[in-house]
């Protein structure tokens, strides 16, 4: 048995426990630890050795994953393995930000550990397959070495030695989810008000969804150069309609203040008299105060990847 079958998972939660079992069902010599230690009998009717301590756990294998709760939980744990992460790849795969996970790399780094940060986006019960999607940045020579083991967990994509890029892509990935359902249950609210049946209006709009598709490229290519055409007509015309859809709301005391938003971006871009473009340029004005948006390209946008590069996770996010 070579070293780059061993592998160690920390963390039984429910995804932490599709990991591990994965692990165990492709062969891999698999250590097992969590805080609460019956989480862990399943896993060795299975053949998973389970450590008694976190400190036993990563000593076992030269491959650690960490798969907990939250930061805080990461937080909590490392000082606990402090003696026995040097000469380890630590993967660490719980949600955080990328501020966390630069943090991590740094802590890694200093006890003579390589660390790669990673999201995951599907449910537990697809691990082991295509359908669900790790995301890894950090220390390249710690992704390639074991990248074969990760491709057991599922598709991967690597974006960069930053480790922060991961959560970058985990982060921006679910809030284009989050941002597309809210408003897709503003609009069920709105059909629903008008008497319109809300689950066939729902088989409409999921007939249309692919239409999105050349739209979403068509953004991404116009925010990168900055030329924005009037992709879905002028902001001129554009501004009418969002006050159709403002009062349309207004009059059947449907919650307006996501088009109100909108309806004042489209004002303000108008008035810096760039009427003429499109809806995406509405991106110039999407900036906190007092910061400019980068203009280097980083590595997260040349992500390498072992799947099509233009595949969307269809899972929700872990």
């Amino acid at each position: 048995m070579t070293t780059n079958s061993q592998v160690t998972v920390l963390g039984l939660g429910e995804m932490g426990s599709a990991l591990a079992r994965t692990l165990v069902d492709r062969g891999y010599r698999t250590t097992v630890w969590n805080r609460t230690a019956t989480k862990a009998a399943p896993l060795a009717a299975t053949g998973a050795g389970v450590a008694a301590t976190a400190v036993e756990a990563v000593a076992a294998s030269p491959l650690v994953i960490v798969c907990l709760l939250d930061s805080a939980a990461v937080d909590a744990v490392l000082p606990r393995i402090e003696s026995s992460v040097s000469g380890k790849v630590l993967v660490n795969v719980t949600s955080g930000s990328p501020v966390q996970a630069r943090a991590n790399a740094d802590w890694a780094r200093e006890r003579g550990a390589q660390y790669l940060d990673g999201g995951i986006m599907g449910d537990p019960t697809y691990v082991g397959t295509p359908s669900v999607m790790f995301s890894f940045s950090g220390d390249r020579g710690a992704f390639e070495a074991h990248e074969s083991t990760l491709q057991a967990l599922g598709a991967i994509a690597y974006y960069g030695e930053d480790a922060g890029l991961a959560a970058v892509e985990f982060l921006a990935q679910v809030a284009v989810g989050y941002e597309f359902l809210i408003g897709l249950l503003h609009t069920f609210r709105l059909v629903r008000a008008e008497g319109v049946d809300v689950a066939k209006f729902a088989q409409r709009v999921a007939a249309s969804i692919g239409g999105y598709v050349p739209l979403v490229n068509a953004f991404g290519t116009a925010v990168a150069d900055g030329e924005y055409a009037p992709d879905l007509g002028s902001l001129d015309v554009q501004a009418a309609l969002m006050d159709d859809l403002i009062s349309h709301r207004e009059s059947l005391g449907i919650d307006a203040v996501r088009m109100r938003e909108v309806k004042i971006l489209m004002d303000r871009r108008i008035a810096d008299g760039h009427g003429d473009q499109g809806f995406s340029s509405l991106f110039e004005l999407l900036r906190a105060s007092g910061r400019s948006s980068p203009t280097s390209t980083s590595g997260w946008e040349q992500a390498e990847s072992t799947e099509d590069r233009g595949r969307t996770p269809s899972a929700s996010p872990h």
